[in-house]
């Protein structure tokens, strides 16, 4: 038998929603709502005690890179030694030979990047921006880049290391008015290695901005940044530190702060003593050069002999363009050097010739 029906009593109050029933219960308080979260006005009870925050370590901490520094200071010397006399070499030489020698490490560093643009490519591109397809122009234009700063302009830490590297990278001409997040944290840890040599600082700048950059060219970037900053022990003979002439055994570095540093002194010697020795073929085949041509007419033969010296590879229009001769008198100057043993042909092809000194 089913209950009868509840009736509400017209006595009682109703409330807004309807009459209340038996199970109705008087409203509670807001206070008394302890699980709803404290008004922004109140201040919530601490429950837990506040601990202190473990201090985050540096990224590139310089007390292991100066301890590293005070562990290889006679490899250190041994790398000054070498490249001080790459420097003064530099300094006594024409100014075309910093130039080849930037071509040369700028092709050798792009067979550690994946680049791997060809030295007489390289020339082509730097002197006539011709040579480049779809397939390669951004590395193209990577390698350019590279050459450029490494044969001239400001060094990356000029007027400060954030303006500096900014300048440097070309941001403005990237789209980027001010300087990026990764250029700022690289001047943070650069500004943190102060009385540091210069040659660690450039390792550690090199590694630092391989961690530290987003971009595709990250590689090519850290490695000319780190060579123009070391080249900062020098006289201003040498504006860059070569560092892949030899093997890109510098930039392979692995391990501890002591092993990094270990192979970038090491790599970094072997390559400045590759480049001082090249140096000397460079001025033995001038001096031949210039005696095998000294009975040759006209002004071509000399300005032709100052343009093999400072470019490794040479084709006709760069040599035309260079000397600012016809391509008749170029050509003919060419087959000359050839015949007595000053050139080389290096391509084998009938058409779009390449030649080169003969060391």
């Amino acid at each position: 038998m089913k209950p009868p029906p509840l009736i509400p009593n017209p006595d009682e109050e109703a409330d807004e929603e309807g009459p209340r029933s038996i199970y109705d219960t008087d409203p509670p308080d807001e206070e008394d709502l302890w699980f709803l979260p404290p008004a922004d006005d109140e201040d919530p009870e601490v429950f837990l005690p506040s601990m202190p925050r473990p201090d985050q370590p540096m990224l590139f901490d310089p007390r292991d890179w100066r301890m590293a520094q005070s562990e290889l200071a006679a490899e250190l010397a041994d790398l000054a030694v070498t490249f001080g006399a790459l420097d003064e070499r530099l300094r006594a030489g024409p100014r075309g030979w910093g130039h080849r020698l930037a071509l040369m490490e700028v092709s050798d560093l792009g067979w550690w990047t994946g680049d791997r643009i060809s030295v007489d490519r390289l020339a082509l591109w730097t002197g006539l921006r011709i040579g480049a397809t779809s397939d390669d122009v951004q590395a193209l234009y990577r390698a350019g880049w590279a050459v450029r700063r490494l044969s001239s302009g400001a060094e990356p830490s000029e007027g400060g290391w954030e303006a500096g590297l900014t300048a440097f990278l070309d941001r403005q001409a990237q789209g980027f008015e001010d300087a990026t997040e990764a250029v700022i944290d690289l001047a943070e840890v650069m500004g943190n290695l102060a009385g540091l040599h210069p040659v660690t600082q450039a390792a550690v700048g090199f590694h630092a901005w391989r961690a530290l950059s987003p971009g595709i060219g990250q590689d090519t970037e850290a490695a000319i940044i780190a060579a123009r900053h070391a080249a900062g022990m020098g006289r201003k003979g040498a504006l860059f530190m070569p560092l892949s002439l030899s093997g890109p055994g510098a930039l392979r570095g692995a391990g501890t702060v002591a092993e990094k540093l270990a192979a970038w002194i090491r790599g970094a010697g072997q390559a400045s003593l590759a480049a001082l020795l090249h140096l000397e073929r460079i001025n033995a085949w001038e001096k031949r050069a210039r005696e095998a041509t000294s009975g040759l007419s006209g002004r071509t033969p000399p300005v032709l002999i100052d343009v093999l010296a400072a470019w490794p590879m040479v084709s006709a229009p760069l040599a035309e363009e260079l000397t600012q001769a016809s391509r008749a008198a170029v050509q003919r100057n060419l087959d000359r050097f050839s015949r007595r043993g000053l050139i080389r042909e290096v391509t084998g092809q009938g058409r779009y010739r390449v030649w080169t000194a003969a060391l």
